[in-house]
């Protein structure tokens, strides 16, 4: 005897596979290699590069981008490394942290004021180290 699925289980199936493909886009959002993921204060990714080479193109992209680098902290076991800056009213931060011998996971926040948070800039300065730490590799991610 057949047995007929309720019409709400197909519905709730079909959302599933939705929210997966979302998901996909999300991961991809950073270009093929640089998957991001949104955080309530900014961009996140994991770069194939070790924390200290990471750290290097950060303070590069911080003077190409004309951002005040403000406070720098590092872990005496290298683990983790943040940087903190001020371009105009935004407060950006990067933290570092070591994911292996050669992954960072990175996230970058931009602070406009206490409830405020510019994640379109915290983004674009995610994609900025993502490609200046591909570029300084030798690897493309475009």
């Amino acid at each position: 005897m057949k047995r007929a699925h309720p019409r709400w289980a197909v519905w709730a199936l079909g959302l599933g596979f939705l929210g997966l493909a979302g998901g996909c886009v999300a991961a991809a959002a950073g270009g093929a290699g640089a998957g991001y993921y949104f955080t309530s204060r900014g961009v996140g990714s994991s770069i194939a590069a070790p924390v200290d080479d990471v750290a290097v193109r950060t303070q590069a992209v911080f003077a190409q981008e004309g951002i005040a680098l403000t406070a720098e902290t590092t872990q005496p076991t290298a683990e983790k490394r943040s940087f903190k800056g001020q371009k105009g009213d935004l407060e950006i931060s990067v933290e570092l942290e070591r994911q292996g011998d050669a992954t960072t996971k990175a996230e970058v926040s931009a602070r406009k004021n206490l409830i405020e948070w510019d994640k379109g800039y915290a983004r674009n300065v995610m994609d900025k180290i993502v490609q200046s730490t591909a570029t300084a590799s030798g690897r493309s991610y475009r």
